[in-house]
Order: structure tokens, then sequence, then C-alpha cells
């Protein structure tokens, strides 16, 4: 890197310019099958001037910037191919301000998901995204992040409002609006959100937010089959039915999730975990609805309204990533996922399903059923990541994908792990997204390597 670069930055920023190899290794992740490539250096800021500060100097070099939050993304994001400086947004953690009659907070990108959320106890509202890891909004917010109550309240591109972005030149954009609605030229925000740091580097954002529900009844469901528990959800769904979290658990992922979590005890069969959300009438008669659906498939109800078996059903539900881990012992997990119409989910489950067995592979299957989105987590051998019949496998698990009519990534995002994904998924519509960047950004500094193009 420019030696000027390093002497600007440190004239700027002090101690808070890093440079030592322990630290710059823990500001890279791809995944398998992803060479590691740690930035040249990190530099954290702590507010929207500080941001500008850096992409203005790396501007004036040619020097890339990666920007970082929680570092909980999983398609390498934030990993450095082209080396440059990661700008660690993980001190920007101040809620800035929150409206309880427009329902919506204003926050810096370092604020987490949980930390928003203990900030609003109070307050009769609640930020909804809830992708598992307790993942910054910045990060949220570039990933188009999602998860398990998405079914009812909408992924990140649906609760984000507003936001600003400092682009690639260092100046700053605001865009969206506070107001409930816009007919007001291109909708930036959206193209922003998902971006991956490619278009620019969020450094405030004002979110929505939801109304605390009176009554939240959590249970599980048991079925003989996969198929049974999600034709169950395909019927549910379609009748109307409101469900705030629908999560499907395959029999291999409930044995882990179960040896892991004590106080699940679930009999080895696949689940779904249901909450319901709303007033008490209408979550019971919701409930009610939802049961006799559920006993038509075959399937075996329990709910509850308790604060601690609720607490226990989404806790095992968030720790599955070390559940597999302890029970496929000296293993590592490459995890992955895709998104189909509903219509089409529980048939690509049954391939997806024989494909595993017909492979020799363990791979747990999670997912957030009740908008077509399924996991995977490879459990692999040492050595085995870059292997032909892991690299085959995956292959076939995106060509099903689009052949049922979905998408190579419904919430992981695409960074280097599934950029060779884009142009089968998107055809015609690649370069035109390559335009848009190549615009916004004509030096290729923001993030490269990522979305558009093979890294350097």
């Amino acid at each position: 890197m420019n030696t000027s670069v390093l002497e600007q930055l440190h004239h700027v920023f002090g101690e808070r310019l890093r440079l030592e190899p322990a630290i710059l290794q823990q500001f890279c992740q791809a995944p398998p099958g992803i060479r590691l490539s740690p930035p040249e250096a990190v530099v954290t800021v702590r507010s929207e001037e500080e941001i500008v500060r850096v992409v203005g100097i790396c501007h004036e070099h040619g020097v890339p910037v990666i920007p970082a939050g929680a570092r909980s993304s999983l398609e390498g994001q934030i990993n450095a191919p082209c080396g440059g400086v990661c700008i660690d947004c993980s001190e920007m953690n101040q809620i800035l301000a929150v409206n309880p009659t427009d329902m919506t907070a204003t926050v810096q990108p370092g604020v987490t998901r949980e930390q928003l959320n203990s900030y609003l106890r109070e307050t009769g509202l609640f930020f909804s995204v809830d992708p598992g890891a307790n993942a910054s909004m910045g990060g949220m917010a570039a990933t188009r992040a999602s998860g398990t109550n998405s079914v009812r309240y909408g992924t990140m591109a649906s609760n984000v409002k507003a936001a600003r972005l400092v682009m690639a030149d260092a100046t700053v954009a605001g865009i969206g609006s506070r107001a409930p609605k816009s007919a007001m030229g291109l909708d930036l925000l959206a193209m922003a959100v998902g971006s991956e740091g490619t278009l620019g580097i969020f450094s405030e954002l004002e979110v929505r937010l939801h109304p605390q529900p009176e009554s939240i009844v959590s249970g599980v469901c048991a079925f003989d089959s996969v198929d049974s528990a999600v034709q169950t959800v395909a019927e549910a769904l379609g009748q109307g039915i409101s469900i705030a979290r629908i999560e499907l658990l395959d029999t291999t992922a409930v044995r882990a999730c179960s040896a892991y979590s004590r106080d699940l005890r679930l009999e080895e069969t696949p689940h779904l975990f249901l909450e319901f959300h709303g007033d008490r009438a209408t979550v019971a008669i919701n409930v009610e609805l939802f049961t006799e659906n559920a006993r038509e498939h075959g399937g075996q109800v329990r709910f509850s309204e308790r604060q601690e078996e609720r607490s226990v059903l989404w806790k095992a539900r968030h720790d599955a990533w070390w559940a597999f881990h302890a029970f496929y012992k000296g293993r590592k997990g490459l995890a992955t996922d895709v998104c189909v119409p509903l219509s089409c989910l529980s048939a690509c489950i049954s391939a997806t399903a024989a494909d595993i067995a017909a492979s020799g592979l363990d791979a747990p299957l999670i997912g957030h059923v009740g908008d077509g989105n399924f996991h995977l987590l490879i459990m692999l051998q040492e050595g085995r990541d870059e292997s032909p019949e892991i690299q085959q496998f995956l292959a076939r698990l995106s060509e099903r994908a689009l052949l049922f009519g979905g998408t190579v990534s419904g919430e992981h995002g695409v960074g280097q792990g599934k950029i060779k994904w884009m142009s089968a998924q998107h055809q015609a519509a690649l370069p035109l997204m390559q335009a848009i960047k190549s615009a916004l950004d004509p030096q290729n500094i923001l993030n490269p390597g990522k979305m558009y193009q093979h890294s350097a």
C-alpha cells in the first residue's frame, strides 16, 4: 500500500489505525474454498465524518475500502482479495433517536440488533429482523438480511426506511425517506440495501419498528416427514393463518439440537418451530386453525405461552451452528442457503435430501420455510472443502434452486462465495448491475472482488 495513505491515516486516527498481522486476520472471513485475504490496514471509525476521511484518502490514491461491522457474514463479504483498508464501524454504535409515533429508530451502523431491542424494551416496540447472529444494522442492511421473523415482518429490504451512504468519492448521499411512501425519483435505498458495500458505506440508518404483540404463543410440531411439514406450512399460509415464525428442522438437525440443548426434549423426527403474535383472541384462533391443519398431515402439536419455554425453543434454534459442530466433532461446517417459491419448496427439499444421501454427505437441514428459504450446514472432514465432490454438490444445489424458479441465496448474500452464480441467475441483468457499479465507483475501490466480478 502507498506509504502516503498509511501516514495520512495514522495522522488522523493514531492508535485506531491497526497494522498488526494478528489484528488484520480478525478482519477477514471467507467460506471454505475461498482463500482468506486480510486487509493491509484496519481503521476503527466513530462517526460519519471519520468514514468520509478514510474514504477520501483512499479515493485519492485508488486504495480499496472494505466496511465491517459485527463480522458475522458467511460468503466472504469482508474478505480483502484486493488488499486495502478495512473500515471497522463497530464503535459507531449509538442509537440516535427513537420516534414512537412513526415507529422508527435512527441508528449508527455498528448498533447490533440485540442492543437496539434491549434499548427499546420499555417503549412497547421492537426491531423484527433476526438473522440469528447478533449482527450490526449496517451489515444487515448491506447483505439484505432476513431470518426467523421475516415471514410476518419482512426482511431488511422492507425494514430500512432511509439511510445516509458514503459514496466512493467521499460524498454523502441521503437516500430513502422518513415519509410512509414516496414517488420522487429512483429508489436508491432499494439499490443500496443488499449491495454488500460495493456501492457505498452506510453511516446512518432509519429502521422500521413494530409494536410488541399483546400475546405470543410458541410451539413445536412433529411430523413423520419433511414433506408433511412443508405441506402443512404451505396450506396454513394459503388459508391466511398469520404466523410470525416458522422454522423447519430435519431429523438430523433435531437430533443434534436436542443433544446440545438438553431442555429441548424432542423426538427424533422432522419438526416445525412456530410462533404466533397478536391480540389474544386472534392468536388463539390462528393456533387452533394451524393445529387442525397440522393434524390433517399427521402432525403432533404442542404450544405454550410460557416465556421460559419460548426461550428454550428459540435459543436452541439460534444455537444450531454450535449444536451441529458439537454433534460432528472435529469437523467444520460449510453453510449455504437457497430460496425457492413456496409451491416448489417440498420438491426442492426432497430432491436435495436425495442428493445428500446419494453423495454420502452429513448435512443437517434447517430453514425459514414460511418464505421458501432453507439452509444446509455441510459438515466437512478436514481438507474436503475444495474437493470436486463438494463443489459438484453445491453446483447441483444452486442449479436446482434456479430450475425451481428460485435464487441461489435467500439471505447469506453473494460476497465471493456465490459470485460465480450471478451470471446464471441474472443473465442479461448482470451487465446492468455492473454498469451501475462502474458509474458509482469508477475506480472500483468499494469492496472490490465481490458480487460483480472475480477477485483479482
